[in-house]
């Protein structure tokens, strides 16, 4: 095959390769490869000049993703991934390949990979809640913005501020915080939370119980509304019964119903097609 045919064979594919950029900048950059591998000049080419030039465009052909978003991490990830979005205005439920547990705020979006349970990493856009099911082999990492939480089995929730900004909140466990491009480590314990923004990252404690003090229960009611989207109907001579709990923000919604049953001897029923709960 003469340098002519080569060249022309070596075109076709590089044209072929998908990428994410544009006619141009792919013009440009098989020319800047061209002017190198076949200058105007033609001499004669030995055989391990061929064989570079076909180790390059087969290089380029796998590697074409890093080269041009230069982004590794994303690649390891999102080579084949999985991409999960709450387009509701309540709370949505996931389960992992792993059979950990996600509530996806309205708007949020996770992205994982096919192998989640060998590659337990996971990217997040918006506000979620992790409970993490343990496995020492297969750590847990949550991507977001410019920040790494890393976890064996907890919970905690990871909030993306803005372009660069990120809230980590932990109610259970403890997870260790990391920064792209910095070597110093934070570890989390229960009721701490980890803000990072402007490159400046800090730690401070937040409270992770809701606290109500001789309150009526169809107070309770309107919470567990308000941040499990499921209507509460009581009894109406329980409506302005007093209640004093503590309630971890997060737990369980069938722990909290469980509870007000036991403690005024009620019987209940969960609707999950109307997202309704009633006590009687």
């Amino acid at each position: 095959m003469n340098d002519k045919k080569i060249e022309d064979e070596l075109k076709k594919i590089w044209d072929e390769t998908p990428v994410s950029h544009s006619d141009s900048e792919k013009k440009a950059s098989w020319e800047a490869f061209q002017s190198k591998a076949f200058p105007v000049e033609k001499k004669k080419f030995k055989i391990w000049r061929y064989a570079a030039a076909a180790a390059i465009l087969i290089f380029l052909s796998v590697g074409l993703g890093t080269y041009f978003n230069n982004d590794p991490l994303q690649d390891e990830i999102f080579a084949s991934s999985n991409v999960i979005e709450n387009t509701t205005i309540k709370i949505k439920t996931v389960f992992l390949p792993d059979s950990s547990k996600v509530d996806l705020s309205p708007h949020a979006k996770i992205r994982y990979a096919n192998n989640f349970e060998s590659n337990r990493k996971i990217e997040v856009e918006g506000e979620a809640y992790f409970k993490v099911k343990k496995d020492k082999k297969h750590p847990f990492q949550v991507f977001c913005n410019q920040t790494i939480t890393k976890v064996l089995g907890t919970s905690f929730t990871v909030t993306q501020q803005d372009e660069n900004g990120v809230i980590v909140e932990l109610f259970e466990g403890s997870v260790e915080m990391s920064v792209a491009n910095q070597d110093k480590k934070w570890i989390l314990k229960p009721g701490e939370k980890f803000t990072y923004g402007n490159k400046v990252a800090e730690v401070a404690e937040f409270s992770r119980f809701m606290d109500f003090e001789d309150e009526k229960l169809s107070i309770v009611g309107t919470y567990i509304e308000s941040n499990y989207g499921y209507k509460v109907i009581l009894p109406e001579e329980y409506s302005n019964e007093k209640i004093t709990v503590r309630i971890n923000k997060k737990e369980d919604l069938k722990t909290i119903i469980q509870l007000i049953s036991e403690m005024y001897n009620l019987n209940y029923e969960i609707n999950e097609k109307l997202k309704k709960i009633t006590f009687h």
